[in-house]
């Protein structure tokens, strides 16, 4: 396994405490299909279903992480998405797009900010 990969995985791991701690159940982590992989699908208390799309930066990295989740990535998530709902029998559930920025500091430690609806 390739250290971006550890490193995205760790991110994600994150992600998905953070999550819990805000009462949030995890339905499913690094979910595929032929359309793409949703980094982690969560239910909210509200029971909204949050597609989470996870972006780790170390130190030094330049932009911010939500701006890589382009127009493109965000039509493959789309997809994506449907394709989830429909596979679970969620499709009638409201459900939204989210984006996890997780920020690795200098001594390895992680910390997430967490953008609620951050793309229709």
């Amino acid at each position: 396994m390739s250290g971006t990969r550890e490193a995205g995985d760790r991110g994600e791991r994150a992600a998905a405490v953070f999550l819990e701690r805000q009462g949030c159940e995890i339905l499913a982590a690094q979910w595929r299909c032929r359309y793409g992989e949703l980094d982690l699908v969560a239910r909210g208390r509200d029971g909204i279903v949050c597609f989470v799309e996870v972006k780790l930066r170390g130190t030094g990295a330049v932009g911010l992480p939500r701006e890589f989740v382009d127009g493109r990535k965000q039509e493959r998530l789309r997809k994506t998405a449907m394709a989830y709902l429909m596979e679970t029998g969620l499709e009638d559930v409201p459900a939204r797009f989210d984006v996890a920025e997780v920020y690795m500091g200098r001594d390895g430690s992680l910390r997430v900010e967490y953008l609620e609806d951050a793309f229709t």
